[in-house]
Parts: structure tokens; sequence; C-alpha cells
């Protein structure tokens, strides 16, 4: 009689909750990729071996999350795997109980997962087409010989009186030869979805690195283990079988697993030969003992343990590359800072330079000449106190001025730019893990300084454009301040000097006369000093103070907005062949999860 599939209970267990497995499969899988494409670019031999160390245990990782959305009533899965030549097809058809696998003296001539049904009935495998998605299915003998891209599955074995239960029995390949890299995600793929793991291992093979570090790297997953001695003489298997135990304690803490010993066999032994019936019997125990041993009842704990294993060290190269980018937020910033304190010395406090206030003492006069305003316009060129050849002189002068805020907006820029190249420059030469981002970041800053600056030009005249209305709402506040003061209102109009003043103002606002010039005037001297020792003194320097606060901030947002942030995107421009360059938001709801 056929044997019956029997499951455990505990596998009809519902799937974990897909949001919570869809957010850690969020994380992995471009993690994943994004290694493989920085790898496949990657010139540094040191940081290609450190981003290689990871290759495995996050092709584990993204294997074992997708097999949590496999049918949780799934048949059982068991896998060898092994180094090469260790015998794994073999074993895995004296599993079967014929010949299935196929068996070559080849080394790595299996290089492919390869699934055999045992005591199965004819099934939808459409869910293992969906866990292989990046993989065909093939029949094992129509596997493609030049491209890895391809899983086999054989029509079901029925062997009614084997020991094991209905199962996939899983031949894999090495995962230890010259091209093993190229298709060791076939093989993790396989063992993640394995309920048994059977380690086969040859005498020549079973102290290798490479097992043991597979062993290890599967160790989170907490499956069902038996090892397998292949091709070791019955005289030697027992002290082996010790040295593996040891070794096991080493690198793993759950108990140690049962080694059988199958001998190299010569078909003309007749010894052998029963020492292999009698090993075989016992294999196939061993692993229906681990099969019944099974439990489903957990699997996504198992999948927070192992992504907490690995997670800092997948997360070291992505964490520096973040870092970086928040070392130039931070250079930008300071910059920033800076560029601002230079414009408040040299401007702002900067009383040979600063002419904000004086445009708003000029609208000023207007405003205390509106009376009389007619009168001034037509003879602006009669003042007396300031002779028409005096007036036409420093008109002249108006052709030659420059723009004093403007120049020193514009030089500040200029100096943030130089900046950054700087601080750009020395992380290139002292931030090894990441000198070629620093040293690309500080190339594409170079490149890009010409534009920057012509934009932030455009951007300051029409600062200056629109800040006029500031200026003359000073202007109107002073006006009305000193309407609450008639009587210095009465004693400024009834001067000749606030009218010559006020003559200047209007030159002033018809290009005739520069700011400079207007600022030196001796009326406009006077006329400043009266009302500084006025009653009006305080409030006129709180007036300017206010101006120049406001004047600051439309500034900074003026270098936030036109000078940070073009400048904080600027990594995103780089070419990004080595560059992970993955959103945080990811990372960092796997993270939630995970503490």
């Amino acid at each position: 009689m056929r044997n019956a599939i029997v499951y455990n209970p505990a596998f009809r267990a519902p799937p974990p909750a897909l949001n919570r497995l869809d957010t850690l499969l969020a994380a992995v899988a471009p993690l994943q990729r994004r290694y493989r494409e920085v790898l496949g670019k990657c010139h540094d031999e040191s940081r290609a071996r450190a981003l290689s160390a990871q290759l495995g245990s996050l092709a584990l990782a993204q294997a074992y999350l997708e097999s949590l959305k496999a049918p949780p009533d799934r048949p059982l899965q068991i896998a060898a795997i092994g180094p090469t030549q260790a015998g794994k097809s073999t074993v895995v058809n004296l599993l079967l109980g014929e010949d299935q696998a196929v068996v070559s003296p080849l080394a790595g001539y299996t290089v492919h997962p390869q699934g055999f049904p045992l005591n199965l009935d004819d099934s939808d495998w459409g869910w293992l087409d969906d866990f292989f998605r990046t993989y065909r299915r093939c029949r094992p003998d129509q596997l493609p010989e030049a491209s890895y891209d391809a899983y086999g599955l054989a029509s079901s074995v029925h062997q009614p009186d084997s020991a094991l239960p209905a199962c996939v029995v899983w031949d894999t390949p090495d995962f230890d030869s010259v091209d093993a890299a190229d298709y060791q995600a076939g093989v993790l793929r396989a063992a993640a979805l394995a309920d048994v793991l059977l380690v086969v291992v040859s005498k020549d093979k079973y102290a290798d690195q490479t097992v043991w570090e597979t062993v290890s790297l599967l160790a989170p997953l907490a499956q069902q283990t038996v090892f397998c001695l292949n091709k070791t003489p019955s005289e030697v298997g027992a002290t082996l079988a010790r040295s593996l135990a040891e070794k096991w304690q080493v690198v793993r803490q759950d108990p140690v697993p049962q080694v059988v010993a199958l001998p190299y066999l010569d078909p003309e032994n007749a010894a052998t030969l029963r020492e292999m019936e009698l090993g075989t019997a016992r294999l196939r125990t061993e692993v229906a003992r681990a099969a019944r041993a099974v439990k489903r009842t957990d699997p996504e704990k198992l999948a927070l343990q192992l992504l907490r294993q690995h997670w800092e060290q997948w997360l070291a190269p992505v964490r520096a590359e973040q870092r970086a980018h928040e070392e130039w937020r931070s250079l930008i910033a300071e910059a920033l800072n800076e560029a601002l304190a230079l414009y408040t010395r040299d401007y702002l406090d900067q009383p040979r330079h600063y002419e904000t206030f004086q445009r708003a003492m000029a609208e000023l006069l207007v405003l205390l000449e509106i009376p009389g305003l007619a009168g001034i316009l037509l003879n602006a060129r009669k003042l007396v106190t300031w002779p028409v050849r005096q007036l036409t002189r420093l008109g002249s002068s108006r052709k030659n001025e420059t723009d004093k805020e403007a120049d020193i907006l514009l030089h500040v820029v200029e100096h943030l730019y130089i900046r950054l190249g700087d601080g750009a420059l020395d992380r290139s030469t002292d931030t090894h893990a990441l000198e070629n981002w620093w040293r690309e970041l500080g190339k594409l800053l170079r490149e890009t300084r010409s534009r920057g600056v012509v934009q932030a030009e455009r951007e300051i005249a029409a600062y200056r454009l629109a800040f006029r209305p500031e200026i003359e709402s000073t202007a109107r506040e002073l006006y009305e301040r000193l309407s609450r003061h008639p009587a210095i209102l009465n004693s400024l109009r009834a001067t000749r000097v606030t009218t010559d003043a006020a003559a200047l103002a209007v030159a002033l606002h018809t290009g005739g006369l520069g700011i400079h010039d207007f600022i030196l005037a001796p009326a406009i001297l006077s006329l400043t000093s009266l009302l500084a020792e006025s009653a009006l003194g305080r409030y006129l320097h709180k007036a300017e103070a206010d101006l120049k606060k406001r004047q600051l901030e439309r500034v900074r947002r003026l270098f936030e907005l036109h000078v940070r942030d073009p400048l904080t995107q600027l990594p995103q421009r780089l070419t990004g062949a080595e560059r992970f360059n993955l959103a945080p938001e990811a990372i960092n709801q796997a993270e939630q999860l995970l503490k």
C-alpha cells in the first residue's frame, strides 16, 4: 500500500501576516539586488570581498521569506547539500530507492536544484514556480547546460515500502567549486525551502571551511539535520563522526545531528555492498526520524532570527552611504551658516556697506514732503545746499556704482561652493570605504558650480526686487511714528534741509543719484543726525534692526531654496554604479519589526 501523506497538524497553521512578511521582503529583496549590482561594478578588491561575503546570507534570507508564502500544507521538503564530489546525487538516489538524479564523476556536474517527488500524487506545482520565480521549470534531463536560471522537477517516484514519508527530495549543486558563486542562489533557495537538511560530505571534504560556513549560515532556520559521511571507510567512520560533532558544537548551539557513514562502494567487494545496504537503511531511518520531528509552528520567528543575525552586516555599507549623505547635508548646513555670517558681517553690520535702511529713509523723505512734492520734482536741479554741478557729478558716478549687497551675496555663494569643494576633497582622501563617493561628488560639484552661481545671481536680483515692499513698509512705519509727534514733524517740514534731502531722495528714485552719494550728502547727514537726536532716535534704531532681521531671514530663505536644496540633491545625480541608493523608508520599517 502506498504511504499516505502524513502532515503534522501544525502544518495547517495560518500563514504569517502578509503585511509583516511583505515589509521584510521590501527591505531584503532590493538590498540583495543592489548588493549584486554594486558588486558587479565594483573595482575595489577589498570592498568586493566584503560585499561578496554578505551575498549568501542575503540570498538565504530572501529565499526563506519567500518560502513562507508557499502553502503551509505543502509536502515535506528534504534537501541534500554539500561540497563538490561529496556524492550528493548518489545519496539522493539511495533515499529515493531508484536512480533519478544523474551521477557523474565530473566535479560540479550538478549546477541546478532538482526536485524528485516521492510517493506523491500529481500535484499543482504552481507554488514551486512562484517560489523559483526567476527560474524556469524543466524536467531534470532537459536542464540547460549553459545557464543556471532553471530548476528541475521530476515525475513522482513511487516506492510503497519507503521508510520516508511522502516528500520532495532535492539534489543541489555544490557550494565550494570555482563556479559555485554563479549558482549559489539556487543552492540556498532549495536549502531555505527544506524542512530537513541532509548534509553530505566525504572524508576529504568534511572539514572544509565552506561546509561549516554553510552549516553556520543555516543555523537560524533550526532545520532538522542529518549528516552523511559518504565514501568513508568503516574503520575511520567513528573517528570522523566525533570530529564532525566537535566542529558542529563550535558553530551551532543546537544538538549535534545524527551522523550516518556510507562506504566507498566497490561492486566487487561483498563486504562494502553489505555495508552500503546497512548504511542506506540507517540513512533512510534517520532522515525519516528527522522528518517526523519537523514542525512548522512559527516560521516567521525563524525569519526574524535570521535577519537579526545578519542585519547590521548587511546594512554596514548602506549605513556608510547614508552617513555620507548626512555628512554632506551637515557640510551644506555649516557652509550655509557661515555664508549667512559673512553676509551679516560684511553687509548688515558694516556701516560703510549697509544701504537698505538709507533707501527706507529716502522713502520716508518723499512721504515727509508730499505736500510740496510737485515743486520738488520741478526744482530738483535747483538745490540750494547741494549745487547743480555736485548733483551732476554724483549722478555721473552712478553709472559706475555697483550694488554692494548683490556683490557681497554673490561672493558669499562662491565662497560656499569653494568650502563645500574643499570638504568633499578632504573626505575623498580620509574615508576609504566611500573614497570614490566623495571624489565623484566633488567632481559633480565642480561641474555644476558655474551654473549654480549664475542661478544664484538671478535669484539675488529677484530677491532684491521682491524686498522693496519691505523697505517701503519700514518707511511708512517711520512716517506713522513721526505723525504721532507733530512737533517733530512740523519742525522737519519747516527746515530747508528736509526739502533738500527730499530732492535728493527724488533724484535717487529717478536714477540721477547713487545710493552712496545720497548717504554722504550733507543734507542727508544733517537730517539723519536730527532724527537720531530727537525723541524718535531709539525707534529709528529699532526700525533699522527690524529691517535687518527681515532682510536676513529673506536671504536665509533664498539660500535654502536656491542653494541648499539643489546641493542637497546633488548625490542623487551620481552615476549610481557603485551606490546602493536605497530609500531609507523600507529599511526603517523592517527595523521596527526586528526590534
